[in-house]
């Protein structure tokens, strides 16, 4: 794992730079996601203009219920004003409620249907895109971002306008009544938008780079809970905590900097708000004691006031989530926006029921079109023949199993299944007719039977035990408390790794594949375990092309062609007997690999004849 050391004082704040052209394009994509619910965003910004509207009509009912029900003590009309307030209050209560539910309804929806789209996404790209971006970074994005062009796309974006629209709509009424206090409250207006502008513009960075270290720490995380075996295997546990420490720490002191500008900036702003409440009551109560304005007017006056401060101060907080949502948007889209490296051709057809026929011709391949894996690799295969692939590690053995199911495309040559290019046949089709099992198991959180299933999820509980019973896994699922009902736990982290590799096995006959390809399948058993799985796989290969990473003396003898490879070449090929005899690659292999095999099969034997 990465260690970063971080100096724990108050870091520099980057400066992120990009075109006004870029954000505004990157929040108008963001702000298409509500086309398919514009009926709710029509409906919010009608309660707005009604909202707004009762909130114009409020002061004037107060300054009426001051002037007339109580200064000219007229009763009557006293208890039907307070009434009609009462109402109008309850009316725009009910306004606000569907206001706010509709909003939030249609946000959420943008969310969720950001996240389904990553989600997709995710899924469907390559191989190649999740060797070079990191599980954190990805988490951050499906999460955080989203969560930000939510905001954005509701509660931000509403407040700018209703904001907008109470400020013109509450300073026409304000000119209305008296000019002059009026033009006394327009004289904070700049400074109250100039600290709310100065606060945004030093908040941007802030806050992007309050995201971008969560999505370290995430990143951090994520290692760690997934490596946390060989964290403790190696006693460093210390040192991790350490190094998280650190990139915590980094995290905090950007987040106690955004939260000292907030401190400072929101009593500031109040001041200059409460700068212009003053001069009003000042300049309007003498007014009033010079008859030219009346008591109800200045309390009417002064709650418009409120009403014109608040949108200000508002606009200044949202700002900086706006400039957020847009970098949130831009992570987002640039994952939507990949072009996946292996996909359907335009015109790739469904593969038909294959035989099982398999050939490279002239297939090379490098890991990012740079770091060349595979050089002119040859060969056939015929249906139902067993191909075992033999060689030191970074050989090319995984690779070719990689490219058999399209994981990855070759950068030269073609790869052929039944005589069709696997590049004009659709992925779908042609990966139902596989069976794999990778060399690093993976089973997933959820019940035995759930993982076994997972390849054939229309799989009968009677085809699901006979896949058991031939992966020779059926009897230590049965002796778990609750059986195939038995949760593995993340990765199977429950399960020996013997017990997790028959489940994969399990898994990839229920398909009941033309073609098989079992990465290093037998690698993590004993020897008494790998000889009832081979025995079972014995009839299951019938009929079927298999590819296997040979580790195993058995299953090197049983193959019907053995490719010895070196430095990503093919050096030597043909059966046991002849390469034993014909190459020295193989011979070497053989006496360092696979002979001592032999010592163990005879030991095993004999046990067994003496039981």
């Amino acid at each position: 794992m990465t260690s970063i050391n971080t100096p724990l004082e108050t870091p520099d704040v980057p400066v992120v730079e990009r075109g006004d052209r870029d954000t505004w394009r990157i929040l108008w994509r963001a702000f298409g996601y509500l086309r398919p619910y514009r009926n709710l965003v029509i409906g919010t910004y009608a309660t707005m203009i009604i909202i707004n509207g009762l909130s114009l009509v409020i002061p004037q009912f107060i300054r009426l219920i001051i002037d007339r029900g109580i200064r000219q003590q007229e009763i009557g009309f006293l208890g039907w004003s307070v009434l009609a307030l009462l109402g109008l209050t309850l009316v725009k209560g009910i306004f606000t409620f569907f206001q706010g539910r509709w909003t939030e309804v249609a946000s959420q929806t943008v969310a969720y249907d950001l996240r389904n789209a990553i989600q997709n996404k995710l899924t469907v790209l390559p191989f190649s895109y999740h060797d070079r971006t990191e599980t954190g970074q990805l988490l951050s994005r499906a999460i955080q971002d989203v969560e930000r062009i939510r905001f954005l796309t509701g509660r931000a974006a509403f407040r700018i306008i209703d904001g907008a629209f109470l400020l013109l709509t509450t300073a026409v009424v304000l000119f209305v009544m008296s000019p002059n206090l009026a033009l006394l409250v327009m004289l904070t207006m700049p400074l109250l938008v100039w600290r709310s502008l100065g606060f945004g513009r030093r908040f941007r960075p802030l806050s992007l780079a309050i995201q971008d270290q969560l999505a370290v720490l995430t990143t951090y995380l994520e290692q760690n809970l997934r490596g946390a075996r060989v964290v403790k295997a190696f006693a460093q546990e210390d040192a991790e905590i350490g190094r998280f420490v650190n990139q915590n720490e980094t995290w905090f002191s950007l987040s106690a900097l955004s939260s000292r500008l907030q401190a400072i900036n929101i009593p500031m702003m109040d001041l200059i708000a409460n700068l212009g409440t003053v001069a009003v009551i000042g300049y309007g109560g003498w007014l009033v004691t010079q008859d030219a304005l009346t008591l109800g007017e200045l309390v009417a006056f002064t709650t418009y006031l409120g009403q014109l401060t608040t949108p200000v101060r508002r606009i200044g907080l949202v700002l900086p989530a706006i400039i957020m949502a847009s970098a949130s948007g831009e992570r987002i889209f640039e994952i939507l926006d990949q072009i996946p490296d292996v996909d359907d051709a335009p015109d790739a057809f469904d593969l038909p029921k294959i035989m099982g026929k398999v050939q490279f011709e002239d297939v090379s391949f490098g890991y990012l079109k740079r770091h060349r894996v595979l050089k002119n690799i040859n060969f056939a295969a015929e249906p139902g023949e067993v191909i075992a692939l033999l060689g030191a590690t970074g050989a090319g053995k995984s690779t070719i199993m990689n490219l058999l199911p399209r994981f990855y495309d070759p950068t030269g040559g073609r790869v052929l299944v039944d005589g069709h290019d696997l590049r004009q046949v659709t992925l779908a089709s042609l990966r139902s007719q596989m069976g794999i099992v990778l060399q690093e198991t993976t089973l997933f959180a959820a019940t035995i039977g759930e993982n076994i299933a997972f390849s054939h999820p229309d799989a009968t509980e009677a085809d699901i035990i006979a896949a058991a019973k031939a992966a020779q896994a059926h009897d230590f699922i049965s002796e778990l408390p609750k059986g195939y009902e038995t949760h593995v736990g993340e990765r199977g982290v429950t399960l020996s790794g013997g017990q997790k590799q028959r489940i994969a096995i399990a898994r990839a006959l229920l398909a009941d594949p033309a073609i098989l390809i079992l990465d290093d399948a037998t690698a993590s058993v004993d020897t008494q375990t790998e000889r009832l799985i081979q025995q079972a796989l014995e009839n299951l290969m019938h009929g079927r092309t298999t590819f296997v990473i040979a580790h195993r003396l058995s299953t090197v003898r049983r193959a019907d062609l053995i490719l010895v490879l070196e430095k990503g070449e093919i050096v030597a090929r043909g059966t046991h007997d002849e390469l034993l005899n014909q190459s020295a690659h193989y011979q070497e292999i053989y006496n360092k690999q696979l002979r001592p095999q032999e010592r163990e099969v005879v030991k095993f034997s004999s046990e067994q004849v003496s039981k």
